[in-house]
């Protein structure tokens, strides 16, 4: 327990140190946040409007009094409002951050189901045909950006074959079967790049587990060879798996701008590009936390899942 209480205090410091971060680059960047959100195409905005906006957002006030206010906003869970719409900023990740969430967690679990049984299967015959196949087919697989693999997909499942839909958004609770199927293409297009990093990864792992002594003892004791593949070799060999996976998936929070552009899957990633865009100085910050909490929360998950996976983490 001590141990866990460790790793969730370690993810609250690091989430202090990314708030004071942002806030740090907001007030102490060359430059007036506000005349720059309130330019447009180079112009000079008023003065008036100005030091409204300065006041509106708290800027008018000391850092220190700034600071304060900002921690005392996020401990009520509040974010400001967009200045376009004047929207809540946390209502709209709110709505936004489960679809993207949802993107992400299918594919992390397509590449799994895809690239870790291929990665054993290419471990246990390292010299067969099918590993020299399968890790032709990862490399190309990395290699090919995210946008072509989505672009092709589109192109022979919604266009030629008429299978899928080009892309789109339902809501779950609205059609079920017709949200599933719009998702399936997008999470495909994230799984192919992340399922060929699992499968390397998974092959090399249990490549440098097998020839160790415990493995021969197992063997030597008559131990079956499924058991210990399973046991032996693969429990070992997570370990890696799950760190790149790990930070393959984080990453892919504020990383799937792309997949979510091709396919019109309204995620965090669309809001955070439209901020950026309208220079909507509250939503880019709020967008900027919460993809940063939600990174720091997935490391303390790993954290934990090492320690139940390898006992050895714990002390």
């Amino acid at each position: 327990m001590g141990w866990f209480l460790r790793r969730v205090l370690q993810g609250v410091v690091m989430l202090w140190v990314v708030i004071t971060l942002v806030f740090l680059s907001i007030n102490f960047v060359p430059g007036d946040p506000v005349e720059l959100l309130l330019s447009n195409s180079g112009g000079t905005p008023d003065p008036t409007m100005v030091a409204l906006l300065r006041e509106d957002l708290g800027l008018n006030l000391p850092v220190w009094q700034q600071y304060l206010f900002k921690m005392e906003q996020l401990a009520h869970m509040d974010l400001g409002r967009s200045l376009v719409d004047e929207t809540p900023v946390a209502r709209e990740i709110l709505r936004r951050l489960p679809r993207t969430l949802e993107l992400i967690g299918a594919a992390g679990l397509l590449s799994l189901l895809l690239g870790l049984p291929a990665g054993i299967v290419a471990a246990l015959r390292p010299t067969g045909l099918f590993s020299r196949m399968a890790n032709a087919m990862a490399g190309t697989a990395q290699s090919v950006p995210v946008f072509v693999i989505g672009s092709l997909m589109v192109l022979i499942f919604a266009q030629y074959l008429g299978w899928l839909p080009a892309g789109g958004y339902v809501a779950f609770d609205r059609d079920p079967g017709r949200h599933l199927i719009l998702l399936l293409m997008p999470a495909a297009t994230i799984a192919v790049g992340l399922s060929a990093v699992v499968f390397r990864i998974t092959r090399a792992s249990m490549l440098d587990v097998m020839p160790l002594d415990y493995v021969r003892t197992a063997r030597a004791k008559g131990v079956p060879a499924r058991q210990v593949t399973l046991r032996h070799v693969l429990r070992n060999a997570l370990m890696p798996v799950i760190t790149i996976v790990a930070l393959q998936l984080g990453g892919l929070l504020a990383g799937t701008v792309l997949v979510e552009s091709v396919f019109n899957w309204p995620g965090l990633s669309g809001m955070l590009v439209a901020g950026v865009s309208a220079r909507d100085y509250p939503v880019v910050t709020g967008v900027i936390l919460v993809v940063s909490a939600c990174y720091i929360a997935l490391n303390v998950l790993v954290d934990i899942i090492y320690g139940l996976v390898d006992p050895r983490v714990r002390k």
